[in-house]
């Protein structure tokens, strides 16, 4: 008898949440030694495997690049490891003497944790690693194109945390994946959170369980280009973070905004970098192409070299064209290469001045990256603050790559892979997530002050109700209960 998969991944996600609890009710009891240990350990196994996974993961999903692809799980075992190894998640972790107040930590419970295709082995990791750093535990449901590269990462961490001494069951990962299995995991009354990383139907379907989530929107993200910028500097990171495992990390530079002044020069200098400026018949390909008539993204080019796509949409380009550029004058419902392109291909504008350029920025975030990331280049101070005040975003980020700059292996923010967009792209939190997201913090408090005298003071007693009052009060709630079980017809 063939059993129905749908069923099997429901009773898959039960069973890998059952034994998840039992070892979360173990592992909430771990001693913060024993937490780093094992959490060392894990970022060793995810470092060490990073070649292998990111091999695995490029040739499962067809995406990206597979060196690009290591580089992001070093990222999400070691650097991850080194930004949370100090942090207290045991424990009293804050004291403050004055206020007479102590902070301590306590587990979430077990973590939901949702993988994309367009990076699952280093999201996979990363999340690993947090969860278990705030003692919880974590079962992965991967995305079906990328299964078998997302349990093998899972596999490797929990492999690595069980020879450390953390109990098994703690990490685990769905091999029997359907939409009802996912479903099952995000909805069960043993999942205390979830983390969805992925698309945005995903992501609003993990919004709705119920369940407090952490869910990221996409990543519609504008860079401008001052005239005061390194031109030179601006183009090589420009097209180099663009091409970077093939546009495939949602912080990926989606529009150039270039300062009419410096246009011309941004230009030749990307062009320099491996740049193809498209033709007005090419843009108008590259537009069927990537988008379907109701808008959405043609998943057949999505981590897609440029040549690649140019030669599925028609045309040929110079070998070794890293990006793809389309001069556009439109942004919004009018112009879909506006919109974010998960693949090599970037978007060009230019503006009469700062204003005119954050102008633009706003209205492509407006048009799909609402609270997400910003990109500017330039060494006018004035300029850089204008940007980061005034923009609808989380991530404003200056003189770097929006790949990595975003994620924080190029500048000061919080290591992450799941970047909060905030209130304004429909999630809780604008930060970058780690371990902290998944701590609840409990307050003991010492009296500081005392009462004052009105706190003790007997007040005014309720009048009692007369016999007709409390009959009349019988009466209403008798016809309301006869009402209810005698519905008209």
């Amino acid at each position: 008898m063939s059993l129905d998969p749908d069923l099997t991944s429901i009773q898959e996600a039960r069973d890998l949440l059952k034994a998840a609890r039992a070892a979360w009710e173990t592992w909430r009891n771990a001693s913060q030694a024993e937490v780093n240990r094992v959490c060392a350990a894990m970022a060793e196994a995810g470092y060490q495997a990073s070649e292998r996974l990111g091999r695995l993961a490029q040739e499962e999903t067809g995406y990206g690049v597979a060196a690009h692809k290591k580089l992001k799980n070093e990222f999400a075992s070691r650097v991850v490891w080194e930004s949370i190894r100090e942090e207290k998640t045991v424990g009293v972790i804050h004291h403050d003497p004055q206020r007479r107040l102590y902070e301590i930590a306590w587990s979430v419970g077990v973590v939901t944790a949702l993988v994309p295709s367009t990076n699952p082995t280093s999201t996979t990791l990363f999340k690993a690693l947090i969860a278990v750093k705030a003692r919880n535990a974590v079962v992965f449901s991967p995305h079906p194109s990328a299964r078998r590269c997302s349990y093998e990462a899972a596999q490797t961490m929990a492999q690595a945390a069980e020879a450390a001494g953390a109990p098994k069951g703690l990490i685990s990962c769905m091999q029997q994946v359907s939409l009802p299995g996912t479903n099952e995991l995000m909805t069960n009354r043993l999942t205390s959170i979830i983390l969805a990383t992925g698309g945005t139907a995903m992501v609003r379907a993990a919004h709705s369980t119920g369940k407090p989530a952490y869910g990221v929107g996409p990543g519609n993200v504008p860079v401008y280009v001052d005239r005061s910028a390194d031109i030179e500097k601006a183009a090589r990171y420009i097209v180099a973070s663009k091409a970077f495992d093939h546009s495939t990390i949602c912080a990926t530079e989606q529009a150039v905004i270039a300062d009419r002044p410096i246009a011309a020069q941004l230009k030749s200098l990307m062009q320099a970098q491996g740049a193809y400026f498209t033709t007005p018949q090419e843009t108008a390909a590259l537009r069927r192409t990537l988008f379907h008539p109701d808008r959405s993204m043609n998943v057949g080019v999505v981590g897609m070299s440029a040549e690649y796509v140019a030669a599925v949409a028609g045309f040929s380009v110079p070998a070794g064209t890293r990006v793809l550029v389309a001069a556009l004058s439109k942004v919004g419902s009018e112009e879909p290469l506006s919109h974010e392109k998960l693949t090599t291909v970037l978007a060009w504008y230019e503006a009469d001045g700062w204003e005119q350029g954050c102008d633009t920025s706003i209205a492509i975030i407006a048009a799909g990256g609402m609270g997400h990331t910003q990109i500017i280049h330039a060494n006018d101070e004035k300029v850089i603050m204008a940007f980061g005040l005034e923009k609808p975003v989380f991530r404003i980020l200056v003189n770097t790559m929006g790949t990595l700059g975003a994620i924080g292996l190029t500048t000061g923010v919080m290591p992450s892979l799941t970047l909060g967009p905030g209130g304004l792209g429909g999630a809780i939190t604008g930060d970058n997530i780690t371990a902290r997201h998944l701590l609840n913090i409990k307050r003991l408090a010492y009296e500081t002050t005392p009462p004052p005298p009105a706190a003790f003071s007997p007040g005014e007693a309720s009048a009692v109700p007369t016999p007709a009052q409390v009959e009349q009060v019988v009466r209403q709630v008798m016809n309301e209960i006869l009402s209810s079980n005698h519905p008209k017809n």
